[in-house]
Formats: C-alpha cells, sequence, structure tokens
C-alpha cells in the first residue's frame, strides 16, 4: 500500500472514530426528578415502554439519569443538576418537582405528571395549549377526592369523623386541603386533617386519629406516603382503621382499599411525549392529557380482619379484589 493511500485511510478511520464518539456524545439525554421518594419500577418500565414505542432503547440511543429528593426543598438543587448536564428533556414526577423544573428552565422540555389540576398550580396556560416549554399528564386529584371518600363512605356507612393524612412540607397541601374540605362538605362528611412530614410522624398521626374518635382514614397523593405502603397499610391495620390510598402498592400490601391511575399507563404515555419530543416536536404542540381510566383494588383478607362486609356492588367494579 503506498505511503499517500495509508495516510488517506488512517485518516478516513480516524474520522469516523470522531464522528462515532460525538455520535455517543450527542446522545439524548432524559433527566427523570422525582419528589422526595425512590421512583417506582412500574414508572420507569413505563417510561421506557413509551420510548421504546417510538423507537427509542436506553444506552442504545437514548440516556436515562435519575435524580431523587428525599425532601422536599432538595428539588431545586436537583433540578439545577439536571439543567447544568443540558439534559434533552426532563421528567418531573409530582407536581412539586414540575414547579421546580419550571422555575430552574424555560427552555428544556419538561413533560410532568401532576396529580392536580396543572393550569390552577400555574404549570401550563391551557390543557390544548399548554406553556412553551411543559407538557404532561394529570389525574386532578380534587376530582379524585370525592370518589375516594364516597367508597370510604359504601365500606363505613356509619356517621363519623374521617381522618385525611397529608404531608404539610409538600407545596400543594393548602390547596389540596380546600379541595378535601369542599368534597367532604358536598356529601355532608366531616373530616380531620392529620399531618406527617416524615417517617416518624407517622405513629403520632395514627395515634392522633385514634384519640379524635377517627373512623375511617384517606391517604392524600404525595410522594412521602406513596415510598411507604407497607408502614402505612401495617399501622391502618395495627389500629383498625378502614383506609383507602392513591396508589394501588397500598391495597397489595396488605392496605383495604386503593383507587388510582395504572402507573405504568400513565408513564407508558410520558414516555410517548418524551420519544414525540426528541424526535422534535414542541412542548407547546401536545396537549395535557387527564387521565381517565382508574383502578379499584379491594383487599378482602382485610377487610374480613377489620370487620368489614364489602357491599356486592363494589365488588363487582372492582379491578380486582385480593382474597
Amino acid at each position: 500500500m503506498r505511503r499517500r493511500e495509508f495516510i488517506a485511510r488512517l485518516g478516513s478511520a480516524a474520522g469516523w472514530s470522531v464522528v462515532a464518539r460525538a455520535q455517543q456524545a450527542a446522545m439524548p439525554v432524559t433527566g427523570i426528578l422525582v419528589s422526595a421518594a425512590p421512583l417506582n419500577t412500574d414508572t420507569l418500565a413505563g417510561l421506557r415502554k413509551g420510548l421504546s414505542d417510538l423507537g427509542y432503547e436506553e444506552g442504545k440511543n437514548v440516556a436515562i439519569v435519575v435524580r431523587s429528593a428525599e425532601r422536599y426543598d432538595q428539588l431545586p438543587a436537583l433540578t439545577a443538576d439536571l439543567v447544568r448536564q443540558q439534559v434533552s428533556v426532563i421528567v418531573a414526577v409530582g407536581l412539586p418537582a414540575a414547579l421546580a423544573a419550571k422555575t430552574a428552565t424555560a427552555t428544556i422540555p419538561i413533560v410532568f405528571f401532576a396529580g392536580d389540576d396543572p393550569v390552577r398550580a400555574g404549570l401550563v396556560t391551557s390543557f390544548g395549549r399548554p406553556s412553551a416549554n411543559l407538557t404532561g399528564v394529570t389525574n386532578l386529584a380534587s376530582a379524585l377526592f370525592l370518589k375516594r371518600l364516597g367508597l370510604l363512605r359504601e365500606l363505613v356507612p356509619t356517621a363519623g369523623v374521617f381522618g385525611v393524612l397529608v404531608n404539610e412540607e409538600n407545596p400543594n397541601t393548602e390547596r389540596r386541603r380546600s379541595d378535601l374540605e369542599q368534597a367532604a362538605g358536598s356529601i355532608g362528611q366531616k373530616i380531620s386533617v392529620l399531618n406527617a412530614t416524615r417517617e416518624e410522624d407517622f405513629e403520632i398521626a395514627f395515634a392522633a386519629a385514634v384519640q379524635q374518635h377517627v373512623i375511617a382514614l384517606l391517604i392524600s397523593d404525595d410522594s412521602l406516603f406513596s415510598s411507604r405502603t407497607e408502614q402505612l397499610a401495617a399501622l391502618a391495620n395495627s389500629h383498625g382503621l378502614p383506609t383507602i390510598s392513591f396508589n394501588r402498592e397500598f391495597a397489595a400490601a396488605g392496605g383495604l382499599i386503593s383507587y388510582a391511575a395504572p402507573r405504568g399507563q400513565v408513564y407508558h404515555q410520558i414516555g410517548l411525549y418524551v420519544g414525540r419530543i426528541l424526535k422534535g416536536q414542541r412542548p407547546a404542540d401536545l396537549p395535557v392529557i387527564q387521565s381517565i381510566k382508574f383502578e379499584l383494588l379491594i383487599n378482602l383478607k382485610t377487610a374480613k380482619a377489620l370487620g368489614l362486609t364489602i357491599p356486592e356492588t363494589l365488588l363487582a367494579t372492582a379491578d380486582e379484589v385480593i382474597q
């Protein structure tokens, strides 16, 4: 081989090596920002499925990094870290994470899951035409409060006070408290708000429920509570409190009842949105989607232990009955 041809081929190989490294470096990165809880496996599986449906496979042509806060006040620093990394898209799990992401960047696309009305919370300007760099999925928790309270009333029809467990460190607590009071008032149900901002507060909150003669409990949507389902289910049962939660893991862990949007389905949609954004679509052109499917799980074993008879009409509508 002539020296000039050898050098040309060597230069060509080096050029391809540079291009390959550049392509690898240019692999889009999806940053997942989680509010005050570890990332749920269903969340990640659903997200990957949505990305896969649009041709994105983690490690091949898209990367995923996770930043999970133990407390809500850690979210700004974690968001700033994702912005410094210049991730391609931020997936914000929970309203506090979405608000932190919106504050941190007006240019990086943000796809959120918020349990609350994103317009009222100031995330987007409308469902159909959201803000410049935000879109996502919501289940409008305020409407679900009425449904969950109604389910509890079917299980515990006697007059009395229902407890509502909230995390007052959640930035949306005041709005949720107002929604809960409105929902309870619409069906004539008295409620007592109980607070737990850390795991150590759970015992105190349940003791307060007993002291206040609470006869049933609703656990409000919060990342702290979703990451402690087994402990909350055990406490509810040991205190003899019929309890409804916002995530299916609660009933599966021994809690009485749960009513929630299937998390895998929600994050499959979010994965689809992330994929569409990576292909060039603007978040502002992707309408915010409202969850319309919800799953009702009833733990019949727990009901029997609590001395409750589940109405046949309720059993017939359940998506799953745990024996």
